[in-house]
C-alpha cells in the first residue's frame, strides 16, 4: 500500500467524517491537497475568487447543518476568504477551512516568501472557534477530528487548520478513520424542573426561536401547543414554528406593537437566541418584563446581557422535551387565544411604511414561486428587511440572511453551495445591485454547473439604505450612487437564461 502525504491523508480523513464537497481554488502551495481528491471521492468545486469559496461553505453548511469545507492557499487565500469566515463565526455555522502556510521555518521570519503573512493564524484567530497550525503530520490529523469534535457538540463556528508546506508532503502514519464523536451537553435536571415550574405558573408565553432552534422544531411546536404560546422567530429562526400555525408571529419585534406584546408576556423563553441586535434588527435590549427562561448551548450568552431566572445550557430539542416531560399533569393555564394573536399581528404590522408595502407584492411572488420545501438567499438590502417579516416560512432553513456579520455580496455564493448540499430543492437569490457586485464572479460558477438557481435583483441604482441614512442626517450623499453595469447583458455574457 503506498504512504499517503499528510495533504492526501487530510483529504481522506474528510471523506471518513462524511465531507463529499469541498469548494476552494488550487494553486501552488495546496497541491498536495488536491491530488488525493479524485482517489477520495471528495467533489471539488472551483471558485472565481476565494470569497466565494467561504460563502459557498457557508451556504453547505446553514441548508445541510453539515460542516461546510473549504480549501484555501495560504497569504491571499485566507485574506480574501477572511469575510465569510466572520460571517459564519457571526452566524454560528460549521465551517473547516484547510489551507497551506509558509513552511515551518519560515514562519514569522518575513523572509517575503511567496503568498507570505508573517502570523497567518493571527489573521483568521479572532474569527473561528480555533485557528491553528500543524507543525507534524500527527497534529495535522488530531486538529481535523477536534474540529468535528466541535461541531458535534458545541455551538457551530469556523475552524481553521493550517498545514505547513514543508509538513504537506511528510508521509502520514496510522488509521485514516473518524474519531467516535462527542453529544450535546445533557440539560441538568434541576433547571429542567425550574422550567417547568415557571412554564405552569407564569403565562401567558413567548417563546423566542432563534438559530440554535432550527433542529428543534417539532419540540418548539409541541411545547407551544402545551402553553398556548405565542412564537416569535428572529432572523435566523425563522421557520421553526410554521408562519401559517395558529400560534405563530411574524418577526416583527422591531416594530413598537410587537415590543409592547412582549412586555405584557408573563414569561419569555428564549430558544438558542443571543438577544443580539441583529437578531431582532432593534439598537435596544429586547424589553423583558416578565420571567424568563433562557436554552443554549453557549454557556457565555446564557450569562450575558440578560439575568434569566432559569438558565439551561444544553440541546435545544432535549432541553425542550424535558419541560415538556415535566409538563405532564401540571395546569399551565389557558395560554393566549386567537383575538389576542390576531392584536398582536395587527399591531405588529401597524407601522409598516412605504418600503415594505412596495416590497410585499414581490416577496409574495417568490413565495409563491418556489414550492413548499423551496428556500430563499438574501442579501444586505432593503428589500430582504423587510422580508423578515413578510416572507411566511413554514420550516427552518428556508429563508436565509447574514444577520450579525451583515456583508454585502453573501447571497449568489451561499446560495450556489446550497445548491451543491440540497439539489432536491428549488432555490431562489434575492439580492441588492450593490450586493452582486461584490460576488457577481460566481455567476460562472453557476452557470458552469448549471445550477437551477433564480436570481432576483432589486435593482435600485444606489446603497438606498445608507443614502436614506444620509439624507436623515443631513449628511451629503457621497459614495452612495454608483453607475451600475447592464446587468441583462452581464447575465447573457455569463450565459445566463
Amino acid at each position: 500500500m503506498t504512504t499517503l502525504s499528510t495533504g492526501e491523508a487530510l483529504i481522506h480523513l474528510l471523506k471518513a467524517y462524511g465531507v463529499d464537497t469541498v469548494f476552494g481554488m488550487p494553486g501552488v502551495h495546496t497541491l498536495d491537497f488536491y491530488r488525493a481528491l479524485p482517489e477520495a471521492g471528495i467533489r471539488h468545486i472551483g471558485v472565481r475568487h476565494e470569497q466565494g469559496a467561504g460563502f459557498m461553505a457557508d451556504g453547505y453548511a446553514r441548508i445541510s447543518g453539515r460542516p461546510g469545507v473549504c480549501l484555501l492557499i495560504s497569504g491571499p487565500g485566507i485574506t480574501n476568504a477572511a469575510t465569510p469566515i466572520g460571517q459564519a463565526y457571526s452566524d454560528s455555522q460549521p465551517m473547516l477551512v484547510l489551507s497551506s502556510v509558509n513552511s515551518l521555518a519560515d514562519l514569522g521570519m518575513g523572509r517575503g516568501r511567496l503568498h507570505e503573512i508573517p502570523d497567518q493564524r493571527a489573521v483568521t484567530a479572532p474569527i473561528t472557534h480555533f485557528s491553528e497550525i500543524a507543525t507534524t503530520p500527527a497534529q495535522a490529523m488530531e486538529l481535523v477530528h477536534r474540529a468535528f469534535a466541535h461541531f458535534a457538540s458545541h455551538r457551530s463556528r469556523p475552524c481553521h487548520i493550517s498545514v505547513p508546506l514543508n509538513v504537506l508532503p511528510q508521509p502520514s502514519k496510522g488509521a485514516i478513520a473518524a474519531a467516535r464523536l462527542p453529544g450535546r451537553p445533557v440539560p441538568d435536571s434541576s433547571a429542567l424542573d425550574a422550567a417547568a415550574s415557571l412554564a405552569s405558573s407564569c403565562g401567558p408565553a413567548v417563546i423566542i426561536t432563534g438559530g440554535g432552534s432550527v433542529d428543534a422544531a417539532e419540540e418548539v411546536r409541541a411545547l407551544a401547543e402545551r402553553l398556548g404560546a405565542a412564537v416569535l422567530p428572529t432572523i435566523a429562526g425563522k421557520g421553526v414554528m410554521p408562519a401559517d400555525h395558529p400560534l405563530s408571529l411574524e418577526m416583527t419585534v422591531d416594530q413598537p406593537g410587537t415590543q409592547s406584546f412582549i412586555c405584557e408576556a408573563g414569561l419569555v423563553i428564549a430558544v438558542g437566541t443571543e438577544f443580539a441586535e441583529p437578531d431582532f434588527w432593534i439598537p435596544e435590549p429586547l424589553p423583558v418584563t416578565g420571567k424568563l427562561i433562557r436554552i443554549d448551548i453557549d454557556a457565555g450568552t446564557l450569562a450575558r446581557d440578560w439575568r434569566a431566572d432559569v438558565a439551561i445550557l444544553g440541546d435545544a430539542a432535549r432541553s425542550l422535551d424535558g419541560i415538556l416531560q415535566r409538563l405532564e399533569g401540571r395546569n399551565t393555564g389557558p395560554g393566549y387565544g386567537s383575538d389576542a394573536l390576531d392584536k398582536a399581528r395587527g399591531a405588529g404590522r401597524s407601522d409598516f411604511g412605504s418600503l415594505e408595502r412596495l416590497h410585499q407584492p414581490v416577496i409574495q411572488a417568490i413565495r409563491n414561486a418556489l414550492p413548499p420545501d423551496g428556500y430563499c438567499f438574501t442579501d444586505m438590502t432593503q428589500i430582504a428587511y423587510s422580508g423578515y417579516s413578510l416572507f411566511p416560512a413554514n420550516r427552518p432553513r428556508q429563508w436565509f440572511f447574514p444577520a450579525g456579520y451583515g456583508t454585502l455580496g453573501f447571497a449568489l455564493p451561499a446560495a450556489i453551495g446550497a445548491a451543491f448540499a440540497a439539489p432536491e430543492r428549488p432555490g431562489a437569490v434575492l439580492i441588492g445591485d450593490g450586493g452582486l457586485q461584490f460576488t457577481m464572479a460566481e455567476l460562472a460558477t453557476a452557470v458552469e454547473h448549471e445550477l437551477p438557481l433564480a436570481i432576483v435583483l432589486w435593482d435600485n441604482h444606489s446603497l438606498k439604505q445608507i443614502a436614506r441614512f444620509m439624507r436623515e442626517q443631513q449628511i451629503e450623499e457621497i459614495g452612495v450612487h454608483p453607475r451600475n453595469p447592464d446587468f441583462a447583458t452581464l447575465a447573457q455574457a455569463y450565459g445566463m437564461a
